[in-house]
């Protein structure tokens, strides 16, 4: 905040801190051509534990997105957590806006940290990347668990008045906000009970922190997630998958979460989350952290990919459920 303290740096340092004292350290890896990407891993990677990959969304850098979770899963995995391109500490000199090539530049992340099989959570956008990366590496990708994320949405369901936000560039200037209006419209459709009439100075104390650096790019990037999707044209993943939603999400309606179970089919299954919005990682984090564990810890040392076996997998899901409930 000008000519004081400003609240969302001194919130950035504690979630800072929150990840190292998890045993995380900051790591920045510089690929050489232009693409810098910063990432928590594991101060000690433990060859004994699974690997897991914790894929952000819009909005603030990947801490503000994951610390509620750390404590659950870093004891159980050598756990990664990255700012995607623009966000955070990455970037790159590339052209490229897709969510295909974010995904292959987290792939190269991972394989120069030494990492070849994971687990992979990705929220909102965090679950286009994880999906592209499940279609174009589906080796190394274990395991998926897709939260409140469009995958499968299609750019005529814009038109058709599915999402609240009428067009493309009308919903980058929320997604990506640069005024105090735009950035409560924002927590208002993302929460099912979000804090009204928030105090203008927090909210552009907040914005100048974290929403004015690489405007542009992470406009695009947004933008192309859509234009021109169509269902025929997303290719079907054979890992096992958890679809976790809020059951009020206004970003992506829980309509699309049931349209992913059906394209992907019996590899999948969905969670939905009652009295919870697009943020529901934030807003039930015991329910988001059931889901996931029990998920994830059930037979996390393979990922089978036939049906047979994957249906097996998650049957021994809901089997051991009631195990992790804290």
């Amino acid at each position: 905040m000008a000519g004081g303290i400003s609240f969302t740096a001194s919130a950035d340092w504690l979630h800072r801190y929150f990840f190292a004292y998890a045993g995380l350290k900051s790591v920045t890896t510089d690929f050489g051509d232009g693409t810098v990407m910063h990432c928590w891993v594991p101060k000690t990677a433990e060859p004994s534990k699974p690997n897991l990959l914790l894929l952000h969304g819009f909005g603030a850098n990947a801490m503000w997105q994951y610390r509620e979770h750390l404590r659950h899963l870093v004891p159980r995995f050598n756990t990664y957590v990255p700012d995607l391109l623009f966000f955070g500490e990455s970037s790159t000199k590339s052209p490229e806006r897709t969510e295909e090539f974010q995904a292959q530049c987290v792939m190269k992340l991972m394989e120069l940290h030494g990492v070849q099989k994971m687990n992979l959570v990705g929220i909102s956008y965090g679950g286009f990347v994880g999906y592209s990366m499940a279609v174009q590496f589906p080796e190394a990708i274990e395991k998926l668990v897709l939260c409140s994320t469009g995958v499968c949405s299609e750019e005529k369901d814009m038109e058709k008045g599915l999402f609240p936000i009428p067009d493309l560039d009308e919903a980058a200037e929320v997604l990506v906000p640069q005024t105090p209006d735009k950035l409560q419209e924002l927590f208002n459709l993302t929460f099912v009970k979000p804090v009204k009439r928030v105090p203008s100075c927090f909210l552009t104390d907040f914005i100048d922190v974290m929403c004015t650096d690489h405007v542009k790019e992470k406009r695009e990037f947004m933008k192309n997630i859509l234009k021109d999707r169509r269902l025929s044209k997303i290719p079907r993943i054979t890992q096992p998958t958890l679809i976790i939603w809020g059951e009020q999400d206004q970003i992506f309606p829980v309509e699309l979460g049931h349209r992913m179970k059906r394209h992907i089919g019996e590899n999948a299954r969905i969670e939905v989350i009652k009295h919870a919005g697009h943020g529901v990682n934030l807003e039930k984090p015991k329910e988001f952290n059931k889901h996931l564990k029990t998920f994830l810890v059930d037979s996390s040392d393979s990922a089978p990919s036939s049906s047979s076996s994957s249906s097996h997998s998650l049957i021994n899901y809901y089997k051991h459920r009631r195990f992790w409930s804290s």
